[in-house]
C-alpha cells in the first residue's frame, strides 16, 4: 500500500501505467509533425485571414484530452483512499505542582534576563512537554499563594506562568509555606505518582510553617519533592531595596540553604539540584522530565474514505465530452 501524506493507494502497482503517458505524449507530437503537409508558395499574404480557428485548435487538442482522461482513469483504478485516524489514549498521568519563589531576589541578573524570567521559561517548556499530566502552580515569597490547582488545561497554565511577577506578595523566603501550599494541592489526588518541584534562590527566613513540618506532610501523603537552588556561585547583581519606587541593585553574596533543600528532597525520595546558570536550569528540568515518565498507551484506529470517484468521474466525463465533440462540432473536420 503506497501512501502520500494521508492518501493511500490500495493497488499502487497500477500507477506504473502512468509511465506510458509521457511516451504517448511524445508520440502524438512526433506524429503531428510528421503528418504536416507542405505546399510551396511564393507569398503568405493571402493566408493571413485563414489562421486556425477554434475548431481546429479543439480538434488538435483531442489527443491530449484523451491522455488526460487516461491518466485520471489510471489513478481511479489504483483506488485512492483517504486515511482517517482516530487515537484512543490511555495515559497514567502524574500530578505535579510547581512551587516557584517570587521574592525580589529572583530579579538578580546572574541569569538572563534574571532568575525569575529564566525559571518561567524552563517551567513553560516543562509544561508543554507533558501533555498528559495534571500540573498545578504555587508561588511563594514571604507567604504562599496558589496560582492554579492541578489541571490539564496547559494553555491556561502557561498563561499564568507568563503572568508571574516578583514583589506581588509579601517579600521574604517562606520555603515551608510554599511547600505546604503545594502539598495541599496534591494531598487529595488519586494519582499513583505525585510530585512537587520547588524552586528557590534563598534561605528560609519567614512564614509560619516550618519547612520540616511541610516536609513531613509531603512524606505522609506520598509526595516526592524535587528541590532546585537557583543562583550563581559567589556574588550576583541583586536587588537590595527601593529608592523613589525603583529597585536598587548591588553585588551581594548568593546564599542558598542547600542543606535544607537536600534534607527536604532526601526525606521524600526526591533529589536536590543546583542551577548556576540558565543552561543548567534547563538541564535539571529535562532530567526531572526523564525521571518522572508518564505511562501512555495509544491505540490507533483507522477508517478509510474511498476517493477514486474524484478521478473516475472527471475521466469519464472527459471521454464523453470528446465523443460529443466528434459527433457534433468537430464532425466536419474528422
Amino acid at each position: 500500500m503506497y501512501k502520500i501524506q494521508n492518501i493511500e493507494f490500495l493497488y499502487p502497482w497500477i500507477l506504473v501505467l502512468l509511465l506510458i503517458i509521457p511516451f504517448l505524449f511524445w508520440w502524438i507530437k512526433y506524429k503531428s509533425i510528421k503528418n504536416k503537409a507542405y505546399i510551396p508558395m511564393p507569398s503568405l499574404e493571402g493566408l493571413k485571414e485563414n489562421t486556425a480557428n477554434w475548431k481546429t485548435l479543439l480538434y488538435n487538442s483531442i489527443p491530449f484530452f484523451k491522455l488526460l482522461a487516461l491518466a485520471l482513469l489510471i489513478l481511479a483504478f489504483a483506488r485512492p483512499r483517504l486515511s482517517l485516524k482516530q487515537e484512543s489514549v490511555n495515559a497514567e498521568g502524574i500530578d505535579i505542582v510547581m512551587a516557584i519563589d517570587v521574592s525580589t531576589s529572583m530579579l538578580a541578573t546572574d541569569f538572563k534576563p534574571n532568575r525569575l524570567e529564566a525559571s518561567k521559561k524552563v517551567a513553560i517548556d516543562f509544561i508543554n512537554n507533558r501533555p498528559y499530566d495534571r500540573i498545578g502552580l504555587v508561588v511563594f515569597s514571604g507567604e504562599a499563594f496558589t496560582f492554579s490547582p492541578v489541571t490539564t488545561d496547559h494553555d491556561l497554565l502557561v498563561s499564568l506562568v507568563e503572568q508571574i511577577q516578583a514583589g506581588t506578595i509579601k517579600d521574604g523566603t517562606a520555603i515551608g509555606n510554599g511547600l505546604a501550599a503545594a502539598v495541599n494541592r496534591l494531598k487529595n489526588s488519586k494519582s499513583k505518582s505525585k510530585v512537587i518541584i520547588l524552586l528557590t534562590d534563598g534561605v528560609n527566613n519567614s512564614g509560619y510553617i516550618d519547612p520540616a513540618t511541610a516536609t513531613e506532610l509531603a512524606k505522609e501523603n506520598g509526595i516526592k519533592v524535587y528541590t532546585i537552588g537557583v543562583g550563581s556561585q559567589g556574588m550576583a547583581n541583586s536587588p537590595i531595596g527601593r529608592q523613589f519606587g525603583k529597585l536598587i541593585f548591588r553585588m551581594t553574596r548568593v546564599e542558598i540553604d542547600e542543606r535544607l533543600l537536600n534534607e527536604v528532597a532526601k526525606a521524600t525520595n526526591g533529589k536536590y539540584f543546583r542551577a548556576k546558570n540558565e543552561r543548567e536550569l534547563a538541564k535539571i528540568y529535562d532530567y526531572i522530565d526523564k525521571l518522572e515518565k508518564t505511562k501512555i498507551e495509544v491505540k490507533v484506529f483507522k477508517r478509510y474514505s474511498e476517493e477514486f470517484r474524484l478521478f473516475l468521474i472527471p475521466g469519464l466525463l472527459l471521454l464523453l465530452l470528446i465523443l460529443i465533440f466528434k459527433k457534433t462540432i468537430l464532425r466536419t473536420l474528422i
